[in-house]
């Protein structure tokens, strides 16, 4: 393990291995380098680039200092791609994608960007988080239902099956979630309202790879493709038979084919 210092002062802890260029990994809700696709997906790209992939702020082995705000995690990525040399690729998942996009807007030095399913809502006869989650999920942490708070979010923002939910609070993962419950709100405040950021996706100046899975939910394609068309000289790829859980394997040869060109 690694750790980088965010301008705050906040540690963050972060992993390197292989060699080429630098490729930051950038994890969606309730990942870290200790539960998420992230690992898996790192050791399939290391023969091709120096990848570092991190515990986003609150989670695992980093610091979580208050009060938190999106831009810190902004600062944060920052501090993994000063770590990285200064400049670096970006390829985020969920809503990594949408802090990965937002970096960029912010003038990061992220020299190519890839974005898999950033959440935003799109599609008004589609499924809607509660306009209240972040509150409800704030409430269910402070009061130590963090359990709770990974069944809300999950059942209720990202509607998954309610039986799915049922059977996974069962499963020995279920703990690991638990344990990174109270960094919930902090998605959530990167996303916002949910809305596509149409003036961060068209400020945009550098080469981006906006992917989806074909059987994501209609909504999330709706939202893949709006968002690449919303960025200039964006690239859309659809992952065919991928959800929003995309397999490693089929997103690193896309990945290895779009920061090589």
């Amino acid at each position: 393990m690694n750790t980088v210092i965010s301008k705050d002062g906040t540690p963050i802890a972060y992993n390197k291995a292989g060699s080429g260029e630098s490729l930051v990994l950038v994890d969606g809700a309730l990942c870290s380098r200790a539960l998420g696709p992230m690992p898996a997906l790192a050791k399939l790209l290391e023969p091709h680039f120096t990848v570092f992939y991190y515990d986003r702020r609150g989670r695992n082995e980093s610091g979580d200092t208050k009060p938190y705000a999106p831009e810190r995690e902004i600062e944060d990525l920052k501090a993994v791609i000063d770590a990285a040399g200064g400049s670096a690729f970006v390829a985020g998942i969920s809503s990594g994608a949408a802090l990965s996009l937002a970096g960029t807007a912010a003038g990061l030095p992220i020299r190519k960007l890839a974005l898999y399913e950033a959440p935003f809502d799109v599609d008004p006869s589609g499924h809607h988080a509660p306009i209240d989650a972040a509150g409800r999920l704030k409430k269910m942490i402070a009061e130590d239902r963090r359990g709770d708070a990974v069944k809300f979010f999950l059942r209720d923002m990202v509607n998954v099956p309610a039986i799915v939910v049922f059977i996974m609070g069962l499963t020995p993962i279920f703990k690991k979630l638990k344990a990174v419950a109270h960094t919930l709100p902090y998605d959530v405040a990167i996303l916002g309202d949910f809305s596509l950021p149409k003036q961060k996706a068209a400020s945009l100046k550098v080469p981006t790879l906006v992917g989806g899975g074909t059987k994501s939910p209609v909504s999330m394609q709706q939202s893949v493709k709006l968002l690449a068309k919303a960025i200039p000289g964006a690239e859309l790829k659809m992952f065919e038979g991928q959800t929003h859980n995309i397999s490693a394997k089929a997103l690193a040869p896309a990945l290895v084919d779009f920061f090589k060109k």
